[in-house]
């Protein structure tokens, strides 16, 4: 269940958003998101119901979860809004964390998407060296995020709350030129 007390923090910038064919950028709802580090990813998936078995900087989605590989041993878990209390309840062999309150997602899709993030992100972001799938821990502009490509033209980016009205200004600059 969602938390009547939490404000999403891109609620007032979300209301001002332009509708566009080109380009477009929506704040995305609450989610569960948890830090896991393990060495033994195999047991870890198994318990907690998420596929492990990535390369690094690939994503695995199976419903509406996810498991983004963000490093040897660290993947960002992403479930619906309110499972964080029963995923934190399995025992897992390393590192669970629940990080649901400190990030928030922004998606961005169309087919200027890369465009207007290249404007922020130094990655190279063509389907040929990004493709669909990939994940990595990057800069936009002066904020850490994780850029996940979830299909051909849509991006999510995960990113801490108090950065998130800093990317969402970024963002609707560089839309602008194609709205």
């Amino acid at each position: 269940m969602a938390d009547p007390r939490r404000v999403h923090p891109l609620a007032s910038h979300a209301a001002t958003v332009t509708p566009s064919d080109a380009v477009c950028v929506a704040a995305l709802p609450p989610a569960t998101r948890l830090s896991l580090r393990t060495a033994d990813a195999a047991a870890a998936g198994a318990a907690l119901g998420f596929t492990l078995g990535t390369p690094i900087c690939r994503a695995e989605a199976a419903g509406p979860r996810a498991a983004l590989k963000l490093g040897p041993d660290e993947w960002l878990l992403l479930a619906p809004d309110g499972e964080a209390a029963a995923l934190m309840g399995v025992a897992v062999a390393g590192s669970l964390v629940d990080v649901s309150h400190r990030s928030t997602a922004i998606e961005i899709s169309g087919p200027f998407a890369v465009e207007a993030l290249a404007a922020f992100v130094a990655l190279d972001l063509d389907a040929a060296a990004f493709p669909v799938g990939m994940c990595s821990r990057t800069v936009f502009g002066k904020a850490e995020i994780v850029l996940w490509r979830t299909a051909a033209e849509v991006f999510r980016i995960e990113v801490w709350r108090s950065f998130a009205p800093y990317v969402w200004e970024c963002l609707d600059e560089s839309c602008r030129e194609y709205w």
